[in-house]
């Protein structure tokens, strides 16, 4: 891998995800995210929702010595995100799996991660976080982005787009689930679209 290569490719990916509308994290929120990380200095790190490699492939930058798993449900991005991580260099670094996360058999995954990144079908993350929660290791954090939903999350529901207001109970009920969690400490952060830090306890 050279930063020549892992810098063209995020190029060709921001690109691509602009024309055919693939969401990738906002600048701010990928910075913040990564400096969360570099703070954190995990060894092994599990993503759940792939997309076309954008966050993986920055996180394989910002921490070399950390090894990524990440699952994609979706045909096109699966493809794109394998052809993208081959062309910056990662594929040692970074392990792809095509499956619906939902379904997907975690035995196939690490027995712990020190960091677990949850940016998938945002109605789902109390799901995600029932199946994947248990690998995460003590100490360990999680990761969940777009907690505001662009300021959606941050509305009654009487205010929601009707088509909306199940996947925004979602996040309103994950969040406040995790706020209350005896297991974790849990922050909700601005930056970005919302990223929500939860640190797993040493519970004895």
């Amino acid at each position: 891998m050279t930063n020549e290569h892992v810098a063209a490719t995020l190029q060709s990916i921001k690109t691509y995800a602009e024309q055919h509308h693939v969401p990738i994290m906002e600048d701010q929120g990928i910075e913040f995210l990564l400096q969360l990380l570099r703070d954190q200095k995990p060894a092994t790190l599990l993503e759940i929702g792939s997309a076309i490699g954008f966050s993986a492939i920055k996180a394989a930058e910002a921490l070399p010595d950390c090894q990524i798993d990440t699952i994609e449900r979706d045909d096109e991005r699966y493809d794109k995100a394998v052809e993208f991580i081959g062309k910056a260099g990662l594929k040692q670094q970074i392990r792809i799996f095509h499956a619906d996360a939902l379904e997907f058999n975690v035995d196939e995954l690490n027995h712990s991660y020190d960091a677990i990144f949850i940016d998938a079908a945002k109605g789902q993350y109390d799901r995600f976080f029932e199946k994947y929660g248990p690998l995460l290791a003590v100490g360990g954090i999680l990761y969940c982005d777009n907690m505001k939903m662009h300021g959606m999350a941050e509305q009654d529901l009487t205010e929601v787009p009707r088509r909306k207001r199940t996947m925004i109970r979602n996040i309103k009920q994950f969040k406040e689930k995790m706020m209350g969690h005896p297991d974790f400490d849990t922050e909700l952060l601005e930056a970005g679209d919302g990223i929500m830090v939860c640190k797993k306890k040493n519970i004895v």
